[in-house]
């Protein structure tokens, strides 16, 4: 199993309350940025496009735990940047799993071979390892050769010292669907405990533009790529009827305040994936933010989104719901044929705001008006 059992029982009793509470909107996971600053410079990447001055700010332990407090949210997502270029990542890690939270730590894996021996195993605790195909794709995909190596290397390693590891697949316009296949093969014949895959997002400061997918091509690539996989025991991090949608059998919307994100800046609007305003605490974000004005269907920056920081939240909510409907999907598997589910119309979607650089100098200005050693910087380690 994918999920751990006491992660699912755990997950769902927090859905369960929620709704007997009365709670319209609510997270699942918290997204925990503790810096911007990467070893990597993915073509695919909108986190890393910042003025040294704000990559070289990190939240504290304080900051992180008082986020991991605040949000309440069972499950924490631990991302970046690069979370291990932050020094006091051992001890963050140490201090949510000390709150009873499921945590999951992100990680291109360039400094899990040097870092590894600062953690400890945790039932509750896994690496999620960048993984984006294989040697010759995910090279592409970062940017920089060697990288699957090395990667894939910590990975065997992390195993062998009792760590649970997944890995974390993005894919992009031109994944070749038998070949995806077979990555999804070796990767479980590492050893590894699951596979979270989900569609790259069009970042609109990405360098590459060109290799997002649409959604309905989303979807096709996905029925392509679990029809080779039916009977190869793959097991995906993710909700089954998360995989149910991206096979395009679901009409979902998005649920942005389910995977909330809190990094440098403050409490991002509306999600993970769009910063467009900032909140200086959680209930401020829940309470202040017009939730309406973005999702497919809403906005033109997320017509095409069909990613799990924005969807896997509405799946899990439906899975809850439809008890029998997610048995029956995780018994058989998505349905990879046949009519899609209809889609979200776009005729009504807002046009596009680009406040980006609003927002940063905003930052600069804050940061530029700190006393000296106010910003404690993050650690400066190469890729080597």
């Amino acid at each position: 199993m994918a999920v751990p059992l006491n992660q699912m029982i755990r997950v769902g009793a927090y859905v369960v309350k929620q709704h007997l509470l009365g709670r319209k909107r609510y997270p699942l996971v918290l997204m925990l940025e503790p810096l911007f600053r990467c070893n990597l410079a993915c073509a695919g990447c909108g986190k890393i496009d910042y003025p040294a001055e704000i990559l070289n700010q990190r939240l504290s332990v304080a900051d992180c735990l008082a986020a991991v407090d605040e949000c309440g949210a069972p499950v924490v997502a631990v991302a970046g940047g690069e979370p291990l270029l932050h020094r006091e990542m051992p001890e963050i890690i140490r201090g949510i799993l000390d709150t009873g939270k499921f945590v999951y730590l992100c990680t291109n894996a360039l400094l899990l071979e040097k870092k590894l021996d600062q953690f400890k195993p945790h039932p509750n605790f896994s690496w999620d390892v960048h993984l984006d195909g294989d040697r010759t794709m995910h090279d592409w995909a970062v940017s920089q050769d060697g990288v699957y190596d090395r990667a894939v290397a910590a990975i065997r390693r992390a195993k062998a010292a009792g760590f649970r590891v997944s890995i974390n697949c993005t894919l992009f316009d031109g994944a070749n669907p038998e070949r995806v296949a077979r990555f999804f093969d070796d990767v479980m014949a590492m050893g590894v405990d699951g596979i979270m895959t989900s569609p790259g997002y069009a970042y609109e400061r990405a360098p590459d533009q060109e290799h997002f997918l649409t959604r309905r091509k989303t979807k096709q690539l996905f029925r392509d790529i679990l029809n080779r996989g039916k009977g190869h025991g793959w097991k995906f991090t993710q909700s089954p009827l998360f995989m149910n949608f991206l096979a395009g059998n679901e009409t979902y919307h998005c649920t942005p305040w389910g995977k909330p994100t809190r990094n440098v800046f403050g409490w991002q609007r509306p999600c993970y994936l769009l910063g467009e305003g900032y909140a200086k605490t959680f209930q401020e974000l829940m309470e202040t933010t017009d939730w309406d004005q973005y999702g497919t269907g809403n906005y033109e920056k997320c017509a095409d989104c069909m990613v799990h920081s924005g969807y896997e939240a509405t799946a899990v909510v439906d899975a809850v719901k439809s008890p029998f409907k997610v048995a029956r999907v995780a018994l058989r598997g998505p349905r990879t044929d046949g009519p899609m589910a209809p889609e979200l119309p776009l005729d009504k979607q807002r046009p596009a705001e680009y406040v980006f650089s609003r927002h940063v100098q905003e930052k600069l200005a804050e940061i530029r008006h700190q006393p000296p050693g106010a910003a404690d910087p993050v650690e400066a380690e190469a890729a080597e």
